[in-house]
């Protein structure tokens, strides 16, 4: 298995932007619960911090294409470090704005300066991984470790950014994600040999065609999967609560990533004979199905158990609706491309957490779990209605190995 991995991470220079881009995306599961339980310890509301942190949220899907974009025409080498210096001002702005009570005003429109230009960190990196190698397999495996990294990062994120605000400071944690971010950030764009080639800026009529016809329900499984993580991780925490084992909430949590983390290694070393279509729609049947027994579960130790192989069902769904993207969009709007399915899971998490709450207040958290499987449903559906352009079979000819 590990030889898989290891041929990959043998190109020059991949192995390096791998780990940088590693670090460098700590702070997408740091900064927002960084932000709630800064701006709850110094007013006490947890509805103003989530308002402050839903800002930040929205924020960042409202920019992240254009991020996408500019990341195509001018380079990740000259975006990127303008990106993530507005972003460390604003950021560290807001946490004095919250140390010395400033007007709230300017805490919200701090925080949507910082959401609005945090790095695309996640798409830059698989768009190096689309530029270095050119067999479907290896990019495959590839994508695999990405989404490896992302579970990584969101198990260990939320943990350390919870003991260094409870246990240091407020700030603590966001600090500490200020500075990976930035430093991740700035080492992953000084790279330039492993660069994706910067796409000269042309006349619309004379760009390549977006295949609308597949980016579009992508982006829409997308979004139905952030709204089925968002539900899913708030039921969660209230399953625990209603029986007085909150504090196991986490475990449960990390044991679903922990199923998908695993999933994800073993799907980057298998050769598969399916394409990326085909693993899309059977991962969201998966996804699907794994959520309605949930409904029914009583027992928080059942809950774990199912959690972990439900959670076997969400890296290789991500993996093939990135794989098949990567395969349809053309080169010179790659980075834009992915920005809309990163778009599509970011813009899908609160209205799923909004809808698991309400379902929680009216019927309590079992059947909370409902808003999942019905996130899983739209996202089956989706998959089903995703219409392949013309020869997107075939392989990249522009990469270089």
């Amino acid at each position: 298995m590990l030889t898989t991995y290891r041929r990959i991470l043998a190109r020059p220079g991949t192995a390096l932007f791998s780990a940088t881009g590693l670090v460098a995306r700590l702070p997408i599961s740091m900064v927002g619960l960084g932000i709630v339980l800064l701006v709850e310890d110094a007013s006490g509301s947890y509805a103003l911090a989530g308002a402050v942190s839903a800002v930040g949220l929205l924020a960042n899907a409202a920019f992240a294409i254009l991020q996408g974009r500019l990341l195509d025409r001018l380079g990740q080498g000259r975006v990127l470090p303008v990106v993530i210096s507005v972003w460390g001002v604003a950021l560290a702005l807001l946490i004095w704005s919250v140390e010395l009570d400033w007007p709230i005003a300017a805490t919200y429109a701090l925080a949507a300066v910082s959401g609005a230009a945090m790095p695309s960190v996640g798409t830059c990196v698989r768009a190096r991984w689309s530029h270095r190698l050119s067999d479907p397999d290896e990019l495959q495996t590839a994508f695999a470790l990405e989404a490896v990294a992302d579970e990584a990062v969101y198990i260990t994120g939320p943990i350390l950014v919870t003991v260094l605000a409870t246990a240091v400071h407020p700030a603590a944690g966001l600090v500490t994600a200020l500075v990976s971010g930035a430093l991740g950030t700035y080492a992953f764009a000084a790279q330039r040999a492993t660069e994706p080639p910067v796409q000269p800026r042309t006349l619309a009529a004379d760009r390549a065609a977006m295949p609308w016809g597949a980016v579009i329900p992508l982006t829409v499984v997308f979004a139905c999967l952030g709204l089925l993580f968002g539900a899913a991780e708030v039921t969660t925490v209230a399953f625990t609560e209603e029986r007085d084992t909150k504090a196991f909430a986490g475990v449960l949590l990390a044991l679903w990533a922990a199923g998908s983390l695993i999933a994800g290694v073993l799907t980057g070393a298998v050769t598969w004979r399916r394409g990326p279509e085909q693993r899309l729609r059977w991962g969201a049947l998966g996804m699907t199905v794994a959520m309605l027994p949930l409904v029914f579960i009583d027992s928080v130790v059942v809950m774990g158990a199912v959690l972990f192989v439900a959670g076997f069902a969400i890296a290789p769904t991500l993996i093939a609706t990135m794989s098949l993207a990567e395969r349809v969009v053309p080169p010179s709007r790659l980075t834009e491309g992915m920005a809309f399915l990163q778009t599509g899971i970011v813009a899908g998490v609160a209205p799923g957490a909004a809808f698991a709450g309400v379902v929680i207040d009216a019927h309590g958290a079992s059947a909370a779990y409902l808003v999942s499987f019905g996130g899983g449903v739209v996202a089956l559906l989706a998959a089903l209605a995703v219409r392949l352009p013309t020869g997107a079979s075939g392989r990249r000819t522009n990469v270089s190995s």
